[in-house]
């Protein structure tokens, strides 16, 4: 029998005062590749930091791997120096989102000397400027060398972090949901090429949706909600409806005239012109990179771009007096982007409730306020967090709670920016009924996404953008 990585013995974890996994039993051996599945909650992260020496209640783990390094002279004091996780987000002295602001993507020049993806890539990790080359070539990402990290998009700052872990060689890579935020060719591609490190010897475990375990996967831990909950296993695309009649008697609330954005001479939206009027809903798609992050900054008031252009949302032209507060007031927003920036000390439901005031601070509100926050975390099935620190939460509960802030208040412009990352296809079903069910005629709403299976059926209108253009 191939001999034992990692062996995990009726252990036991917690996660934000509450026990996530109870009696879990796993052994990884050499040649095998993992998934990890499961819902929402069940402790899919919290069992990668169980892996890494990070989490554990009572049980035993241990690493016959570290063993085998240290008889052949390798110094490893801990697991985490061998073992690398890939998580959602990037906390680390090099980078961290609370060191940072969510606007300040788009305005860089604030930062002292920023960080570059070159930077990134090679703090830490000893790599070489070949070595770089290569790997950012291999995941796509050798253009952005130069550019800022914080500026990069969803998809490619999720591809920059696993090329940075690929530079560190790890003997054991922990790769959580590396297939959210890509559109269907990065994933394709993505796949293939961790199919590719797998065959060259590198020992995975992937954190992913069940319906998302590459075939290459020798090995299924499935976890449930339930601390017994839990087995192992051995080893349709939708389509957007087409455009319905519109009603050019509508009032028109976004109004985009050859709008162009440009970063250091290089345009990432290039002559866009686009109408949306109340109560319509559109499906906002396209490759990763294509511009739509930056879109909607443009009709969030982050991105300081619209006073250069032609842009008019709620009937006014930007530039013409109005706040950001002014546009923020009439928007509810959910993004990856918002998500890592959102730092904030408090509780699920103080976190949701932020949404009432368009920014991250608790302020006060009144009782009708704290019971829609409490209809919505009911609606979304997560009642039960509401008084629990949201930083405690898995991504996925976060994330839920994030889209209850961005309906809070029934904002006239709803945008959900990839909305259902890390979430089980249960949750995603809930939440798409929801949105169909209890937006107002009135209400307009961008829906962001590459899993087209995920659209609402009241989407009927589609914004295609390709590198920047309209297609």
């Amino acid at each position: 029998m191939p001999e034992p990585v990692v062996e995990i013995e009726n252990v036991t974890a917690v996660r934000g005062g509450r026990e996530v996994l109870s009696g879990l039993n796993w052994v990884f051996r050499e040649g095998e590749a993992w998934a990890v599945v499961g819902p929402t909650g069940s402790g899919k992260t919290t069992f990668a930091e169980v892996v890494r020496g990070k989490q554990l209640v009572a049980g035993d783990v241990r690493w016959p791997l570290l063993d085998r390094l240290r008889a052949a002279a390798r110094r490893v004091d801990y697991p985490s120096q061998v073992i690398t996780h890939v998580s959602f987000k990037e906390e680390s002295r090099l980078f961290s989102y609370a060191g940072h602001y969510y606007q300040q993507r788009f305005e860089f020049a604030d930062s002292d000397e920023p960080l570059s993806l070159t930077q990134f890539l090679r703090t830490g990790t000893g790599a070489t400027d070949a070595d770089i080359e290569a790997t950012a070539d291999r995941l796509g990402v050798r253009a952005q060398l130069d550019q800022p990290f914080m500026t990069l998009s969803n998809g490619q700052t999720r591809r920059s972090r696993l090329a940075r872990a690929l530079l560190g060689k790890p003997e054991l890579l922990l790769l959580d949901d590396p297939f959210i935020g890509l559109d269907s060719a990065g994933r394709a591609g993505l796949t293939e090429l961790l199919g590719e490190l797998r065959r060259d010897g590198l020992r995975l475990v992937l954190i992913c949706r069940s319906d998302m375990v590459p075939e290459w996967v020798t090995n299924t831990l499935e976890l449930g909600l339930g601390s017994a909950d839990c087995g192992v296993k051995s080893s349709d695309a939708g389509s957007i409806p087409h455009s319905a009649l519109r009603n050019p008697h509508l009032e028109p609330i976004i109004e985009l005239r050859d709008v162009a954005v440009a970063y250091g001479g290089t345009r990432v939206l290039d002559g866009v012109t686009w109408t949306v009027r109340a109560g319509e809903r559109w499906a906002v798609v396209g490759p990763n990179g294509s511009g739509k992050t930056t879109l909607l900054s443009l009709l969030c008031g982050d991105h300081p771009q619209a006073y250069a252009n032609d842009i008019s949302l709620f009937g006014r032209r930007r530039g013409t007096g109005e706040t950001i507060w002014d546009v923020k007031r009439n928007v509810g927003l959910v993004s990856p982007e918002f998500h890592v920036y959102f730092n904030e000390p408090l509780s699920a439901g103080r976190a949701a409730a932020t949404g009432f005031f368009d920014g991250v601070a608790d302020q006060p509100t009144t009782p009708e306020q704290d019971a829609r926050v409490r209809e919505l975390f009911a609606a979304f099935g997560i009642a039960d967090l509401h008084g629990r620190p949201f930083r405690t939460l898995s991504v996925g509960e976060q994330r839920l709670v994030l889209l209850a802030r961005a309906l809070v208040k029934r904002p006239r412009l709803v945008i959900l920016d990839e909305p259902f990352q890390g979430l089980d296809a249960a949750r995603v079903e809930l939440c798409r009924a929801y949105l169909d069910r209890e937006l107002r005629p009135d209400q307009t709403l961008l829906f962001v996404t590459h899993e087209l299976t995920e659209l609402p059926q009241s989407v009927n209108q589609t914004l295609r953008l390709d590198r920047g253009k309209v297609v």
